[in-house]
């Protein structure tokens, strides 16, 4: 059976007949000023992956000190010209893709695509780095990951797509450009039209002491996507997710 296990913020384990994922790995307690809620990431979670997915170029994404803790044999797929950090954690398998071009990697289907948000490393310095979002494809199912991103209008031209893990917040009061929030993630879905989607990217970090004054905005957004999911795209499962838990990627 497959199953989606939601560690927090970007970070997902897919398990697609027998082949585990691992998007975007943040697996630390912390990063800069923002600390996790919730609860930490299981032990042994680096060593169950098979293979890695990098979206884009953003620390809360691409976090050197959590890909040192994958078994460096575990290959890794990335944005073209990502490796340079890649590599500083350890990977020795790393395969560097482009939007539209597809591989297959221990079984899985891989086609990267676009994503509209910030491709630098950190906010407008340094080279920037195309980021993206990938369609899985194992056992007749599909996958799309969005990564980090807004809308675009090559969204309608993903499908067929059976499972949409989609970011609804991040980690602070407000989100903007380059972001999709409840609204725009369910107007996502309108494009999209998954059979079965799950909100990401909610409910895992925040700056210290501000999560104090106001825990709300990490908890509504995948709430408020769901509510208006259901008034655009009735048609769609919503399957809310805590961090932590796990769930089945088939009809309930």
């Amino acid at each position: 059976m497959d199953r989606l296990t939601y560690i927090g913020h970007a970070t997902t384990l897919l398990r697609l007949d027998g082949v585990a994922i691992l998007t975007d790995p943040m697996l630390r307690a912390g990063l800069g000023p923002l600390r996790r809620q919730g609860p930490a990431p299981d032990p042994g979670l680096p060593d169950a992956a098979d293979l890695v997915l990098i979206s884009h170029l953003h620390r809360d994404h691409l976090d050197v000190r959590s890909l040192r803790r994958i078994p460096a044999t575990t290959p890794v797929v990335a944005p073209r010209g990502a490796s340079r950090w890649v590599s500083k954690g350890g990977a020795e398998k790393i395969a560097e893709m482009g939007v539209g071009e597809s591989i297959l990697v221990e079984g899985v289907e891989i086609t990267a695509v676009m994503a509209k948000h910030n491709g630098y490393r950190d906010a407008q310095r340094g080279p920037q780095i195309e980021p993206l979002g990938y369609l899985l494809r194992r056992d007749e199912r599909t996958i799309y990951f969005a990564g980090d991103t807004d809308l675009f209008p090559e969204m309608s031209e993903l499908g067929p797509v059976d499972v949409a893990l989609l970011p609804v917040w991040g980690w602070g009061p407000s989100v903007g450009d380059g972001h999709l929030d409840p609204e725009r993630a369910a107007r996502a879905l309108e494009m999209i039209r998954p059979r079965l989607a799950v909100p990401i990217h909610w409910g895992t970090f925040y700056p210290a002491g501000l999560r104090l004054l106001r825990p709300e905005p990490l908890r509504e957004p995948p709430r408020e996507f769901e509510r208006l999911a259901s008034l655009v795209a009735p048609d769609v499962e919503i399957r809310l997710v805590e961090p932590g838990d796990e769930t089945s990627l088939d009809p309930e």
